[in-house]
């Protein structure tokens, strides 16, 4: 039998997952408290009817499309893609045109959880990982990077920690028919309070969201807060990331799962 590994955190309230004006945030109804909400449905009926008094229970969320483990698509990078391929530039795709046949697919996880935060991963470096474990990128692998910021999740430190894709790295993966990332830091890209730092320093605006805006280049999908990416190995593995269906959306929600073979 498959051993399923989950990747993805909660949604849930008072968890250190976003900086605090993107927090979700999640209203509880509990079956004593949802009568008035089912008794229009049934004029007459009283509560004390109910089996125990009990009607249902229901969650109010007040969420972001990148909330929780989640997937990015092109048109949150920006407005148009693949200025680099054969064809030129199109329009972004939306989290909605998203091949399923792309959301089930061998995973490969490199491993940078010795990069200091803030660090910007290179294609040399990209290069260096997939030697080290013996790896020979194939088109659509589902590439996963295991960054510090995993161990950080719920803390209030989590959303500066762990390094980020640079854009050489990030079209690295793209050329060789990467279609789908994902990290367990905050962002695919360096955290930005110490991007910040060096934006001040150089006022370099190709340093902002580079990893990112690389899809203008070579448009691609991109997941991130994953969990539990120490558990994998470095291949061998199925990622299932399949998102919810929003129409003309930049991200959508995923139950990521990683599937071993005993």
């Amino acid at each position: 039998m498959p051993r399923y590994i989950d990747l993805s955190i909660p949604i849930e309230n008072d968890v250190k997952s976003d900086p605090d004006p993107l927090l979700p945030k999640v209203t509880y109804f509990k079956h004593q408290d949802t009568f008035e909400q089912m008794s229009p449905f049934f004029p007459g009926l009283t509560q004390d009817q109910l089996p125990e008094g009990e009607a249902w229970a229901v969650e109010l969320i007040e969420l972001s499309t990148h909330n929780g483990t989640h997937m990015d698509a092109p048109w949150h990078f920006h407005s148009t893609q693949d200025s680099a391929l054969e064809g030129g530039k199109k329009p972004a795709m939306t989290i909605d045109e998203l091949p399923l046949e792309w959301c089930q697919k061998p995973g490969v996880k490199l491993d940078f959880r010795d990069k200091p935060d803030g660090h910007v991963v290179t294609a040399a470096e990209v290069d260096a990982e997939l030697k080290r474990i013996g790896y020979t990128l194939q088109p659509y692998d589902i590439v996963l990077v295991n960054t510090r910021a995993g161990e950080r999740y719920g803390h209030e430190d989590f959303i500066h920690a762990g390094c980020g894709m640079g854009r050489e790295a990030t079209l690295r993966l793209a050329e060789q028919g990467v279609k789908i990332v994902g990290t367990d830091a905050w962002s695919w890209d360096a955290p930005f309070s110490h991007t910040a730092v060096k934006w001040a320093e150089e006022k370099d605006p190709s340093i902002i969201w580079e990893g990112h805006k690389a899809g203008r280049e070579i448009g691609y999908f991109q997941i991130e807060k994953l969990h539990n990416l120490e558990i994998l190995p470095a291949h061998g593995f199925v990622v299932s990331c399949f998102p919810v269906k929003i129409r003309a959306a930049s991200a959508g929600w995923i139950r990521a799962v990683g599937i071993l073979e005993d």
